[in-house]
């Protein structure tokens, strides 16, 4: 099992990460073509029937669906960008949400969400897509270290794909 899950990880896995970030905001259809070579993988690494459902050996196997691999990628961007560890083009596209007044948010580590005119291209742009992922992630992994964030970040989507698959299956 360890060496079909390298053999995996080397050769698809690196594949569907490989710029990611341009995947944000693709239609579903596209989305699906692209979870159909991954679930392939799973079955080989756990000998799994071709038939079986495919959610719950993701989660065993702790490997996120290509949707929140493309999520993750840009969470993991935003916290580097924020915490100084990207280009400074890409910090300069995040705001934080501050109110002149004393609010409960002003504490939440929030990002401002630019509004564009396009729906199609607009909204997959980095500045308008990662704030407003940025702010549906709980604050306690927003404010962790590099370390734990990844770590937080990855129990928090997998826990989610639990959730969806659950909901979706009933």
């Amino acid at each position: 099992m360890n060496a079909a899950s390298t053999v995996i990880h080397a050769f698809i896995t690196t594949r569907l990460d490989y710029c990611n970030h341009l995947y944000f905001g693709l239609p579903k259809y596209n989305v699906k073509k692209l979870q159909q070579i991954q679930n392939i993988a799973p079955c080989y690494v756990t000998s799994a029937r071709k038939y079986d459902h495919i959610t719950p050996i993701l989660v065993q196997l702790h490997w996120l669906s290509v949707s929140y691999r493309i999520m993750f990628k840009h969470l993991f961007f935003v916290y580097k960008s924020l915490n100084g560890l990207c280009p400074q083009y890409l910090t300069n596209l995040l705001k934080h949400r501050k109110s002149a007044r004393s609010l409960r948010s002003n504490f939440q580590d929030l990002l401002i969400q630019p509004t564009c005119k396009t729906k199609t291209y607009g909204d997959r742009a980095f500045s308008v897509c990662a704030p407003k992922i940025w702010n549906t992630i709980p604050l306690e992994t927003c404010q962790s270290s590099t370390v734990l964030f990844k770590k937080t970040l990855k129990t928090f989507l997998l826990d989610l794909l639990r959730v969806t698959h659950y909901i979706f299956k009933f």
